[in-house]
């Protein structure tokens, strides 16, 4: 009977030629050697060109990885051999070796050495440890050497094949052995153009492919040809063993790549990817993964799957090792051996013998006393114990029942179930029998279906419209999880309902008893492997990722590092053992309390699940209380939870904001000093101002250094000293924005100027001076000057000082007038209650006012009811050019304006002051002031037609003065 071997192609890369193919060893990588003096590596998992380099302008023939000095060794067509450094792509030595073509190198698989042969008719062997020193020649062939290759049984001897029709086997003794062959294998009638050892050390045996379209198996201890291998329709340029499967791979200019079954020499497939000759073949040692290189390129493909053929039952282990059958108990590990979570379990493995067949399924029976091997057809029963043959028959596939009982499926669909070793019932379903899975009912599957049927009566019990991979039962039978490509659907099963449906006779459809599944859950989700433990379903996801799930709730166990499959779970240890492919068994801890807590909590049977609490360890409870969160019980999960983390989590989402302060307080009190746990603080402070807790969100905001936050709040509830101690604040943390903006909006301008300044922000400061006290613009220009000077003089020399040039700054005096009055304003701010009339001074036009009115009429119109320490004003004295009218009680007539004066500039009072832009006509610049900003709980004084205003009333938290002069 055939193997079943599912193969996908994982690479197709189109190419020159390509004359050899070679893996790396741990890295995804495939080596190609091109016809064209290229070298490509790939890496098939991710189907790219990861590296690429010329060689030479002719034909490398050969190109092998040398892993432990990071190499790659080139043969080409110019009789050179060559060593570059694959990482850095770096050529590492260059000599010649030959004196025409090399065919082939060969690399020690421990030694310094390497073999090349060549069409000169010669092998050597070179030692790098030496300097590329040729430590030997062996001559002897009567043509091209077209192969060597070592012996991996014995180091000391290698083969080599040539056109003369020969296989001839030579040794090496340090590099100073006989240079003569120990035997010659002759038999093909054409030129021999491959040879490879067997990998496993127990078979003998040499593969050759020849010209003569055949393939010979050697036996080089008998020295005689055991085995031909015909079907190739044109010469064979490649032949090997696998290391890992029982299967010969050869490779032929016919285009076809043929699969032997490496026992009974059947072909069992043959593959043609349509790239033309076959060239070259290479296989990954622990893998099942090929690589083919042909005419128009590479391929790389994968036989079957890598999931090791393992089963456990109570703790005691069998897997397969090729033909050989191991056993392993988990239950003698004591404390000082059992390893830790994650790691691997130092076993102690026991060899039971080979195998009648070479085993691809193994499944303990339900009691643990006997085992199945299915595989080459063929089903064997053994005892667990001294593998003894209970009972063996011809099949396909192999499934037990929950009974005992079993069944097989054959190679025409029949379908047969056996009860004690006896046949007890067998059928063909009326559709294509796919695969059948074993548990509580036989399932079968067909093209697009699945069909459950009893084991007892074999009536059709359910038909379900899915496609699974495969099928797991729980331990009593109540639940099912199908697993199909790209998602899993989990199944409640009715056992009575069925029973009574199938006891009562009555005829069912097509689609069997509709009670008896019911759908639970649907998951998106790659399952690799999965177990039943109890009532959670446990299973490795294709992200490799252990995750359990408890009525439709999913919680990640552990991330793993490498492919595993989930073996079994030992109640008593409450821990689950995987396996990887290369038979490591590694255990990670699930408690059966745990399981049985969760399963409560989703049924709402809280007495049941406080029951399984208190068998919980204390190191579960974070779990847990992650687990009752998903659930949406916060509340006991916040009183569950050790984790300050998630505590601080809960207690914000059930309001708790005190306890979440407590909270933080702890963590900042066991975390390093230096790394305050500020972003907790921030997001509590605006929970804290979402749910109107000002004074909670101001501690918030203070200890997480948030001064927007804290200056969007201060504003907001009108606190002046707190916007002074955010300005304060936002001055030391070099934060200029919000400190400008504090100081501004109190009223602050020069101190709001000096950070500017201290800021090296000299010409945002001029225009700030320009604009907010023009009093001081002489003293920042001439600091911005002297900051200029140092890059470019005729820049520094372009300012203008109005100090010095105060016919270029037209109303200059009058600038410093309107903040002489605005400074007295600022001694006696206006009650808040004066706001209604006060804000009409906001749309004032304060050039134009000053003008109209005078010095003191502009005086008196801002300071009228005022107290008496604002009135102690004196105006500077004026310019004689520009005397201004003499203020009256009523508007004085409106006197000439400038000649080419642009129009005042209207300022948004509540918004930051910007620069204003620059005026187009340079011989007149025009300033205009605006009344101040209200401070909190302030108001600007009410128009004279108002009446008297109500006693002026001191602001506690400062004044506030946004003049925009431009």
């Amino acid at each position: 009977m055939p193997l079943r071997l599912d193969i996908k192609k994982k690479l197709s890369a189109r190419s020159d030629r390509v004359k050899c193919v070679d893996f790396h060893p741990s890295e995804p990588w495939t080596l190609s050697a091109l016809y064209s003096g290229n070298i490509f590596i790939w890496d098939y998992n991710t189907q790219t060109l990861v590296k690429q380099f010329e060689v030479c302008n002719l034909p490398v023939r050969c190109a092998k990885f040398v892993t432990r000095k990071q190499w790659i060794a080139t043969a080409s067509d110019d009789m050179h051999i060559r060593v570059f450094n694959y990482n850095s792509l770096e050529k590492a030595h260059e000599f010649e070796a030959h004196t025409d073509y090399i065919r082939y190198i060969a690399i020690h698989p421990t030694l310094p050495y390497l073999l090349s042969s060549s069409d000169d008719m010669s092998i050597k062997l070179w030692d790098w440890d030496k300097n590329w020193q040729n430590l030997q020649v062996f001559e002897g062939h009567a043509h091209y050497v077209m192969m060597c290759q070592w012996n991996p049984k014995d180091t000391n001897i290698f083969c080599s094949c040539s056109l003369d029709r020969s296989i001839k086997v030579w040794g090496v003794s340090g590099g100073a052995g006989s240079s003569s062959c120990h035997f010659t294998l002759t038999g093909h009638q054409r030129g021999v153009n491959c040879v490879e050892y067997s990998p496993g050390g127990e078979k003998p045996y040499i593969i050759s492919g020849s010209d003569d379209r055949t393939v010979k198996i050697w036996d080089y201890q008998t020295k005689q040809c055991i085995q031909t291998l015909s079907g190739h329709t044109n010469n064979v340029s490649y032949a090997l063993f696998h290391p890992a499967l029982p299967i010969i791979l050869t490779g032929s200019e016919d285009g076809t790549v043929r699969i032997w079954h490496g026992s009974t020499y059947r072909l069992e497939a043959t593959l043609s990817y349509f790239l033309e000759r076959v060239w070259s073949i290479a296989v990954l040692k622990g893998s099942n993964t090929a690589a083919l290189g042909y005419d128009e390129g590479t391929v790389v493909i994968k036989l079957g799957s890598e999931e090791p053929v393992a089963s456990m039952h109570s703790g005691k282990i069998i897997w397969a090792k090729g033909n050989e059958i191991q056993t392993a108990n988990l239950k003698l590990l004591d404390e000082g051996t059992a390893a830790r979570e994650g790691e691997k379990v130092p076993l102690s493995v026991k060899d039971m013998g080979a195998a009648e067949v070479f085993p691809q399924y193994i499944a303990h029976h339900p009691n643990g006393r006997l085992f199945a091997v299915c595989g080459d057809g063929e089903f064997v029963i053994y005892t667990a114990q001294a593998l003894r043959n209970k009972s063996y028959g011809p099949a396909l596939e192999f499934v037990w029942a929950y009974s005992g009982a079993y069944a097989t499926r054959d190679g025409n669909g029949k379908i047969t179930v056996f009860q004690d070793f006896k046949e007890s019932f067998s059928f063909k379903p009326q559709f294509t029998v796919e695969e059948i899975f074993g548990g509580r009912l036989l399932g079968i599957r067909g093209g697009d279906f699945i069909c459950f049927y009893d084991w007892t009566e074999y009536r059709l019990v359910r038909r379900i419209d899915v496609v699974p991979k495969d099928v797991i039962w729980s331990e009593e039978g109540t639940s099912v999880v199908l697993i199909c490509p790209d998602s899993f659907y989990v199944l409640r099963h009715d056992k009575d309902a069925c029973q009574a449906a199938l006891i009562s006779g009555v005829q069912v459809d097509e689609d069997g008893v509709e009670a008896a599944f019911d759908l639970q859950n649907e998951i998106s989700d790659k399952v690799v492997s999965g177990i039943w433990v109890g009532d959670c379903f446990v299973y490795i996801s294709s992200a490799q990722r252990l995750t359990c799930m408890v009525a439709g709730s999913q919680e990640t166990l552990a991330h793993l590092d490498r492919t595993q499959y989930l073996l079994g779970y030992m109640p008593e240890q409450s821990k689950m053992y995987l396996i990887d492919k290369e038979l490591n068994v590694t255990p990670y801890t699930l408690h059966m309390a745990l399981i049985e807590y969760q399963s409560a909590i989703m049924r709402k049977d809280f007495a049941t699940a406080e029951t399984y609490f208190a068998q919980l360890p204390e190191s579960l409870h974070n779990r847990i209380a992650r687990f009752l969160e998903n659930q949406g019980y916060q509340s006991e999960a916040l009183q569950i939870s050790k984790d300050d983390e998630h505590r601080f989590e809960l207690a914000t989402q059930l309001g708790k904001l005190q306890m979440a302060a407590d909270i933080i307080l702890s963590i900042s009190a066991q975390a390093n000093p230096a790394m305050p746990p500020r972003g907790k603080w921030k997001n509590l402070g605006d929970v804290a101002l979402e749910q109107g807790d000002f004074s909670l969100a101001k501690r918030c905001f203070s200890e997480a250094k948030d001064l927007g936050a804290l200056f969007l709040l201060y504003t907001s509830v009108g606190d002046a000293e707190g916007v002074m101690a955010t300005g304060k604040l936002a001055e030391e943390s070099n934060i200029c924005n919000i400190s400008v903006l504090c100081y501004l909006l109190l009223g602050q301008t020069k101190a709001a100027l000096e950070v500017l300044v201290n800021a090296n922000r000299l010409p945002e400061a001029a225009f700030f001076a320009r604009t907010y006290c023009p009093s001081e613009l002489s003293r920042i220009v001439q600091i911005w000057t002297a900051d200029l000077a140092k890059v470019n003089q005729a820049v520094a020399d372009s300012l203008a000082d109005p100090a010095k040039f105060p016919d270029l700054f037209a109303d200059y005096n009058l600038t410093l007038t309107a903040e002489k009055v605005f400074e007295a304003k600022r001694k006696a701010p206006p009650p808040a209650s004066a706001y209604a009339t006060e804000k009409e001074f906001l749309e004032m036009d304060v050039m134009e006012e000053i003008k109209k009115l005078g010095p003191d009429g502009f005086q008196s119109l801002l300071l009228k009811g005022a107290s008496p320490a604002a009135n102690d004003f004196t105006p500077p004295p004026r310019p004689a050019p520009a005397a201004a009218p003499a203020p009256a009680p009523a508007p004085a007539p409106e006197p000439a304006p400038a000649p080419a004066a642009p129009a005042p500039v209207e300022v948004d009072l509540l918004s930051s002051p910007e620069p204003a832009p620059a005026q187009s006509a340079p011989e007149t610049v025009v300033e205009s002031s605006s009344p101040e900003l209200l401070v909190p709980d302030a108001a600007a004084p009410a128009p004279e037609s108002a009446g008297e205003p109500p006693a002026p009333e001191q602001s506690g938290g400062g004044d506030a003065d946004l003049v925009d002069l431009l």
